[in-house]
């Protein structure tokens, strides 16, 4: 039984992989002459800060002045993607049932994402995510916290759903956000299949479930608190 669950947005909560690929190789090809590969994009893109993927593709820790100008052109590129894309522009499957689920229940619940601030602003907005959750706990790359496999992000986020991370679920999609959750002790990682096979998750030990929609998530693993004029 768990108390609360985390939830990586990019690839989990939105299955947006395509459109930050398609952006990211476009300036990759920018700054190096040549695009990310597939296995470059799972190894050092997915759930990385955009200092991250900036220092991989150039080779060298970049400047705080070219980590903002390169970052702002490419999310800018982004989320323009996803506004023309706007009937793909939707929570994946089953989330809103879940999510409802979740809310009907008092189940806490968090957002734990590397994006920065512009694009979860744009995420907010666009999928009116404060009838779900409490938008002032949601975790991202505010500048103070490591890039994941770094596994400050999901202790952080822990913390603010006021348990220890053995007590949370973390839904995640990404190689290093798991390995992320893994390190910071999550009790439960959830793999989420939105761009990589079923087979890349199932060699991860850490990985206690596979899906491609939320309703594979047995709602019953979690310890309902007590409600109003609820009897316990």
């Amino acid at each position: 039984m768990y108390k609360g669950i985390i939830f990586d947005f990019n690839g989990t909560l939105f299955f947006d992989s395509e459109k930050h690929l398609e952006a990211w190789r476009e300036f990759s090809k920018r700054l190096r002459e040549h695009p990310f590969t597939d296995e470059e994009m799972r190894d050092y893109m997915f759930g990385r800060t955009n200092e991250d993927i900036i220092a991989y593709l150039i080779g060298k820790r970049p400047t705080a002045e070219m980590v903002e100008k390169f970052a702002k052109e490419k999310e800018a590129v982004y989320r323009d993607m996803c506004r023309k894309d706007y009937k793909n522009t939707v929570l994946a499957p089953g989330a809103i049932d879940f999510l409802n689920y979740l809310k009907e229940n008092n189940v806490p619940r968090t957002i734990a994402t590397m994006s920065e601030k512009d694009n979860v602003d744009f995420y907010i907005e666009e999928f009116k995510l404060a009838q779900w959750f409490d938008t002032e706990k949601i975790v991202y790359a505010d500048g103070t916290i490591p890039g994941k496999p770094a596994p400050d992000i999901y202790i952080k986020a822990a913390k603010i759903l006021g348990f220890p991370p053995e007590a949370c679920i973390v839904v995640e999609d990404a190689v290093s956000g798991i390995e992320a959750a893994r390190a910071a002790g999550a009790g439960k990682i959830i793999a989420m299949a939105s761009m990589e096979s079923v087979d890349l998750y199932k060699n991860i030990p850490a990985v206690s479930q596979i899906i491609k929609n939320f309703d594979e998530i047995d709602k019953n693993i979690f310890e309902l608190p007590c409600l109003k004029n609820h009897i316990c």
